[in-house]
């Protein structure tokens, strides 16, 4: 009889701890940047708070560098439940819907205050797109203001003519082509081989890619032209996000709008950081000429206008509550 009992209360304790594994839920965030990239490293402290939240029930697993799918590749994969959640630059889908690339138009919002106002304006519109396609969005991340790095000094457009020139979005395209560049398109997982390889000799983009990539090992000019904003957005599958719990789902929104506050904040803070390490590098780091400056202004109007135009009417509202 005391066997009995025994094989009894093994069973009764395999099938709690069976139940238990089968109530934990375990989802795949893919990322596109590397692991010590400071959109990753907050997507860490996210996929923690969320685990420590639900008591280990929801479980995030962090693959940074594009490990588990390829920067554009993310939002599709998201959208087709093949992961749960991904983080994806709003930017790289312009094509899809001029209004991902808001927040890539030159020099319309150069500064985080005009980049949170500029977000304010678009997110509604964005999170109402995304949920018709099955996803919602958690939270937002912007990237410090964009700069130009080169191997040679450029004091005007014109000696911007030939450059080899890292493309990642529709609108850094078409600022090639203005300037009389060649774009070649290069995700931030790829730059530092394109570079090294000479594939691309210059390109716009934040200092933090810069500290990535270790760009002073090929250039040596990094000219601050603050040109624009862009931004980070993770979303997840509508479906997945279905299949948890309430507390879970207050759990992982709790988590989500605590993690925008901090990787905002925590942006703005290490901007100047990133550029103080282009500059101990050996980097030449200077802000525009008058003329270079005046140049770039006049290609961000032209790009506005022609983004509005390629926008329509939501454009137009978008640009309006902006600059309200």
């Amino acid at each position: 009889m005391n066997s009995l009992l025994k094989i009894a209360a093994v069973a009764s304790t395999l099938g709690l701890i069976a139940g238990a594994a089968s109530a934990q839920t375990k989802w795949d965030l893919a990322a596109a940047y590397p692991a010590t990239n400071y959109h990753s490293v907050n997507l860490q402290k996210f996929a923690d708070a969320v685990k420590a939240a639900t008591g280990g029930k929801l479980e995030i697993t962090v693959h940074a560098g594009g490990n588990l799918f390829k920067a554009p590749e993310i939002k599709r994969a998201v959208q087709g439940g093949q992961a749960p959640m991904g983080e994806i630059l709003m930017v790289n889908f312009e094509n899809e819907d001029p209004l991902m690339g808001a927040d890539g138009v030159p020099f319309l919002a150069t500064s985080f205050k005009d980049a949170r106002k500029l977000a304010d304006a678009q997110m509604p519109m964005i999170v109402k797109k995304l949920d018709a396609q099955g996803m919602a969005v958690l939270y937002t991340c912007p990237w410090p203001p964009q700069g130009i790095y080169t191997k040679k000094d450029i004091n005007s457009v014109k000696d911007m003519e030939g450059l080899k020139w890292r493309a990642y979005s529709p609108a850094t395209t078409r600022l090639a082509e203005l300037v009389k560049a060649q774009p070649v398109t290069i995700q931030a997982a790829e730059l530092s081989q394109a570079l090294a390889t000479g594939k691309v000799d210059s390109f716009i983009s934040s200092g933090a890619t810069g500290v990535d990539s270790k760009v002073w090992e090929q250039l040596d000019h990094f000219y601050d032209t603050q040109a624009w904003l862009p931004k980070n957005m993770v979303i997840v599958n509508k479906a997945s996000w279905a299949k948890l719990d309430k507390g879970q789902q207050d759990a992982v929104t709790a988590a989500a709008k605590k993690q925008e506050a901090d990787c905002w904040a925590e942006a703005e803070k290490l901007a100047a950081g990133f550029i103080e390490t282009l500059a101990k590098n050996g980097m030449k780091v200077q802000k525009p000429s008058a003329q270079l400056a005046s140049d770039l202004a006049a290609i961000g109007k032209s790009m506005t206008d022609d983004w509005v135009k390629k926008a329509g009417a939501e454009g137009q509202a978008l640009v309006d509550a902006y600059r309200k």
